[in-house]
């Protein structure tokens, strides 16, 4: 019988988890065995009695979480001796964040896991609904247009008053991928005056589809700045400096600034120099998304806010963690969606894994004590 095994996560910090009751079930129906840790719900108020109504048992400690576990699911990579007594071969799905801590990741390849990694999911239809950074970009696109009016010292909607009317705010978006976009439908519903701006054509018509209005330097190159799977190409120096001086102008006038350009495995490309952050009025809000690659903004703090010449930039790394509810059930269903294809479902003792599914090899990271992965083992990659 498959065992899967929910211990309670590592990092403190961390309130998301990796199965909800609704996902237990599912689990259950298929003839798994579904084992959590007590207690590893309560930061997203999951009780350990939901979990027992959905089928699954409890354990007290770790080390009974992970005693014969088939399947090991969390949400943040855990540490090796978090994981002892984990069976080899045993598989690992997380958000493994495998670009960061190459010895730690090996130790858990060492230890003989199989290592998926959840960031990697290639982009193709059927693998949207186990796409774990679309369904947590979407939080956190949201939470940080919250957060922000949430620490400005104003009204973000016009509002009309027999002492005066007190002007809409205005909330730049930088960066219009699913983040972006729900941080530019969250502002537009709380009354804000909205802008964006991308480096791929196609988003205008997304941006505009939210009645934002988009920033751009809209010339032949930037026509074609698009490659035909949707990545950006590489612009020019001349092309770079124009779309600089028109971002570091409206920068000006912008009282919150959301940035959300973040690329797994790179450091994140600085988009609001030290200089336009002390061009922006005093009062002004930066939240930055890309605070665990180094940032987006050249201030920032990671996991901190911090105040640059009276301008607040916000450098929370796990916005959607605050969320916990409702990160933890999308993230469950990601890793369902994500699971539910390696069960037997004629033999519901076993696994009946495709080693050969473009799924599978694209998040498959360590299996046999070692490195597979190409974009850690040097022998291939790239963007997917």
């Amino acid at each position: 019988m498959i065992i899967i095994a929910v211990p309670v996560e590592g990092d403190n910090g961390e309130k998301r988890v990796a199965l909800s009751p609704e996902t237990a079930r599912k689990f259950v129906a298929l003839g798994c065995k579904v084992r959590i840790q007590a207690g590893a719900g309560a930061g997203a108020h999951f009780s350990d009695a939901d979990y027992k109504q959905a089928g699954a048992t409890s354990a007290k400690n770790t080390a009974a979480t992970l005693k014969g576990a088939t399947i090991i699911l969390t949400v943040r990579r855990p540490k090796v001796p978090a994981l002892k007594g984990a069976a080899k071969g045993a598989i690992l799905a997380c958000i493994l964040d495998p670009f960061s801590g190459k010895a730690e990741l090996s130790a858990l390849a060492s230890a003989g896991l199989t290592l998926f990694s959840m960031e990697l999911m290639p982009r193709i239809t059927r693998a949207q609904s186990m796409d774990v950074l679309s369904s947590q970009a979407n939080l956190a696109g949201y939470k940080a247009v919250v957060d922000a009016a949430a620490h400005f010292g104003r009204a973000l909607p016009m509002m009309m008053t027999a002492a005066g009317t007190v002007p809409a705010a205005r909330v730049f978006i930088m960066g219009v991928g699913v983040a972006g976009l729900q941080a530019i439908a969250t502002a537009k519903r709380l009354g804000a005056i909205v802008t964006a701006t991308d480096v791929r054509p196609s988003t205008k018509e997304q941006v505009e589809s939210l009645a934002a209005k988009f920033i751009a330097v809209e010339d032949e190159e930037f026509a074609t700045a698009e490659t035909s799977a949707g990545y950006a190409k590489e612009m020019s120096a001349a092309y770079k400096k124009k779309q600089a001086k028109l971002i570091a102008g409206h920068v000006k006038s912008q009282d919150i600034i959301i940035t959300t350009a973040l690329i797994p495995g790179r450091p994140a490309p600085e988009l609001i120099s030290r200089r336009m952050v002390e061009s922006m009025k005093s009062g002004s809000i930066i939240v930055d998304l890309a605070a665990e690659r180094g940032g987006n903004c050249a201030v920032t703090k990671r996991d901190a806010v911090i105040e640059h010449k009276g301008v607040s930039v916000m450098g929370n790394t796990n916005l959607a963690g605050d969320l916990a509810g409702n990160a933890s059930s999308l993230y469950a269903r990601n890793l369902y969606a994500f699971i539910e294809p390696m069960i037997d479902q004629e033999n519901k003792g076993g696994l009946a894994i495709d080693w050969e599914d473009e799924v599978i090899t694209g998040t498959l990271v360590a299996k046999g004590g070692k490195l597979v992965h190409p974009m850690l083992t040097g022998k291939g990659g790239g963007k997917k």
